[in-house]
């Protein structure tokens, strides 16, 4: 069974189902995103839908960590309109950030795993922190995870012991614990060798095969051209949709 074949197992998605009409993820109509009192990205409209993948890019600067720092709510919405994981962010109230975020899987590029506990021992701690008690449902849900990212049998490792590759694996795992409808995935290969980042880039195409919408923030161009896919670009205060505008040049 390939990669794919076997994260659609364990996603529980039927790939012979009649196809359904794919839901928004993310939706933006004329958004104005601001750092404080500052003008970052104007006029912002797009929308990523149930297992779009999409790359977004830009320049140090151009935006794109404010655009996704307003995807899970860190930075609030002033102006324009945007819905996230049928969240309104503009009407989001700070309870309410909690439970948007556990329908997000967020997956950085310094890894942040907790070096004083094994792997499993990680993903233990954020099913528990997000409300799974239950030990029986939490071993099964981490050996689930675990064997969507090819590391079936690597939990009882310290992220000491595993290679760069292998922990932004786990941290791909940690993303997926509560069933993610959307996946922001923030420079995941900034820190791994070229074929190492293909393996990353490969394994989030195949979540995204399984309906789950990824979008990964990205510096790479050589990703583009091996992978190519619809790009948001930040660039000029815009974000520019390949979708829209046709293929971007790089």
């Amino acid at each position: 069974m390939n990669l794919t074949c076997r994260i659609a197992k364990l996603c529980n998605y039927k790939s012979d189902n009649k196809p359904m009409a794919a839901a928004k993820r993310i939706e933006f109509k004329n958004a104005q995103i601001f750092q404080g009192s500052n003008l970052i990205l104007r006029n912002v409209d797009f929308n990523i839908e149930d297992g779009e993948f999409v790359y977004m890019i830009g320049k140090t600067g151009s935006g794109k960590s404010s655009l996704l720092k307003t995807l899970y709510a860190e930075i609030p919405l002033k102006e324009g309109e945007a819905t996230v994981v049928e969240y309104d962010l503009k009407k989001l109230k700070k309870k309410d950030i909690p439970y948007l975020r556990r329908k997000i899987g967020i997956v950085f590029q310094d890894f942040q795993l907790l070096s004083d506990r094994t792997v499993n021992k990680n993903l233990e701690f954020v099913l528990r922190a997000t409300g799974t008690s239950e030990k029986p449902k939490i071993d099964v849900r981490i050996e689930e995870v675990m064997d969507m990212v090819g590391l079936k049998n690597k939990g009882h490792k310290m992220p000491h012991e595993l290679s760069g590759g292998e922990q932004q694996r786990v941290v791909i795992a940690r993303a997926l614990l509560n069933h993610p409808e959307l996946i922001l995935a923030d420079e995941p290969t900034g820190n791994l060798d070229p074929d190492t980042s293909a393996e990353i880039i490969r394994l989030l195409i195949n979540l995204s095969k399984t309906g789950t919408a990824v979008l990964v923030a990205t510096h790479d161009h050589s990703l583009f051209k091996q992978f190519p896919a619809r790009t948001l670009r930040c660039e000029n205060e815009q974000v520019i949709d390949s979708q829209i505008s046709g293929n971007l040049s790089f």
